[in-house]
């Protein structure tokens, strides 16, 4: 298999599936997007009902309604002739109402698919395999600057034993690949979507659940890890990283040659790079100061430099307070635009809610999380990493502290009675798909006149 090369290409197939069993699906292709199937459950004529076309500019399709009646898209009426963008999974009626017409589901499946004569991407699988243990990734992460690649779990390992040789410093540390010195390790997306491309195509390279169940628990990077750099420091603040701006640079860390809080940095002292500022802080993970934001996992200065004494505005490097703190101790004024998925609608409707029961919006979100802690709203649907550990006094930084809100205010609205809504809101009928609608990023009628914030009665059921 070394020296064999893989290709991969990427293409889509979209089709419409009867949720009905016994009835037949129809494949749409770009040479003929015409769909012609049966539409009335009391006859087994085919008719050609609508138009699907694929822009692949925007990565949306464009259903076109070219029957004589009316047909429904994600619950909103498609009058004759009319048109509208639609995604994978929405639900489409082939006539004007449910009763008497069959109703099929919009599917885009996306394939990666062998190909000699269309490459797209051509991978040597043996260069996908970690040189500590010789399989393919497992969470793969990269080292800087030579940008070789291992298991999370295996350069993890390879790391805690090089940090315990007394004669090793952080800096000195060498790729097990080349024996060059790192100054940084962090995951890799990317190459992570290649792993599972591969092991989806190829099932034999998998591992035994034992095997990854075992490289989970000894892998301990989550964000970017700094070890060590040749350049000289700079007191220069950079500005904010993403993941992967945050690579290697060099940042001071006020502990280096500076002893704060009976804490000096040694030569064997590991460092962590603030996602929010690029500042660099000690990796001290016994302490019991948090040093990574439970939601999402990324590494964040603001708390640990409070508790070591260390005012922001005196040193230019850190993080304020403000960006990472305990749930109970933030703050926030009003509703985020990212609430009830980004429908402004909806917001105004909770905003009008709010403003009913004569509560700040702050003693309102307050009142949630603690019924949030006491368990009484369902976890398993929060979008945040370790969901079930959040407490009130768990960290979180400011994004993940809005997704909170969001779910929060999601649970506000649907246990709100009936007599809190605004008069417009309570002759609205519920959309079937609920929060998880897609019509309603690009459908302004729709989000209006449909209710989002309840549960769906089709399709996926995540609030």
């Amino acid at each position: 298999m070394g020296e064999t090369r893989y290709s991969f290409l990427h293409s889509f197939i979209m089709e419409i599936v009867p949720l009905i069993p016994g009835y037949q699906e129809v494949q749409i292709s770009s040479e003929d997007p015409v769909v012609c199937s049966q539409t009335a459950l009391s006859s087994a004529e085919k008719l050609a009902w609508c138009e699907i076309n694929w822009d692949s500019d925007r990565g949306l399709a464009t259903i076109r309604n070219t029957s004589l009646a009316a047909i429904l898209v994600d619950g909103a009426i498609l009058e004759v002739s009319e048109a509208l963008d639609i995604e994978s999974g929405i639900e489409i009626v082939s006539g004007p109402k449910l009763e008497g017409y069959l109703s099929y589901t919009f599917q885009v499946i996306f394939t990666e698919e062998p190909d000699s004569r269309n490459l797209k991407i051509s991978l040597d699988v043996e260069l996908a395999k970690c040189s500590i243990c010789l399989n393919i990734w497992h969470d793969v992460v990269t080292v800087s600057p030579c940008f070789h690649n291992f298991c999370n779990g295996c350069f993890s390992e390879w790391l805690r034993r090089a940090s315990c040789r007394p004669h090793i410093k952080p800096k000195d540390i060498a790729c097990p690949q080349c024996r060059a010195v790192v100054h940084s390790v962090g995951r890799n997306h990317f190459l992570h979507n290649i792993e599972e491309a591969i092991l989806q195509t190829f099932s034999s390279l998998k591992r035994p659940a034992e095997e990854v169940q075992l490289l989970d628990s000894h892998a301990s990077i989550k964000s970017n890890l700094v070890l060590g750099s040749e350049k000289k420091t700079s007191r220069k603040r950079p500005l904010s990283l993403s993941d992967d701006d945050i690579n290697g640079i060099d940042v001071p860390c006020p502990q280096c040659g500076t002893e704060l809080a009976g804490f000096r940095c040694n030569r064997n002292t590991l460092h962590l790079q603030c996602h929010g500022c690029g500042g660099m802080m000690p990796s001290r993970p016994d302490i019991g100061m948090p040093q990574h934001c439970l939601g999402c996992d990324r590494a964040f200065c603001g708390a640990y430099w409070v508790a070591q004494g260390l005012d922001a505005s005196e040193f230019g490097v850190i993080c304020p307070h403000e960006t990472f703190k305990p749930v109970v101790e933030h703050s926030i004024l009003r509703i985020p635009d990212s609430a009830h998925n980004n429908n402004r609608y909806e917001r105004d409707v909770t905003e009008k809610c709010i403003q009913h029961t004569g509560k700040t919006f702050q003693a309102v979100i307050s009142e949630w999380i603690m019924k949030f802690v006491k368990k009484e709203i369902d976890r398993s649907r929060l979008q945040l990493n370790h969901a079930e550990m959040i407490s009130e006094r768990t960290h979180l930084c400011r994004g993940c502290y809005d997704k909170l809100v969001d779910y929060l205010l999601y649970w506000f609205r649907v246990s709100l009675p009936c007599h809190l809504l605004p008069p417009d809101a309570l002759v609205r009928e519920d959309c079937w798909y609920g929060s998880s609608c897609r019509t309603q990023h690009h459908s302004d009628e729709h989000a209006r006149k449909r209710n989002h914030v309840c549960r769906p009665t089709r399709g996926s059921i995540n609030p």
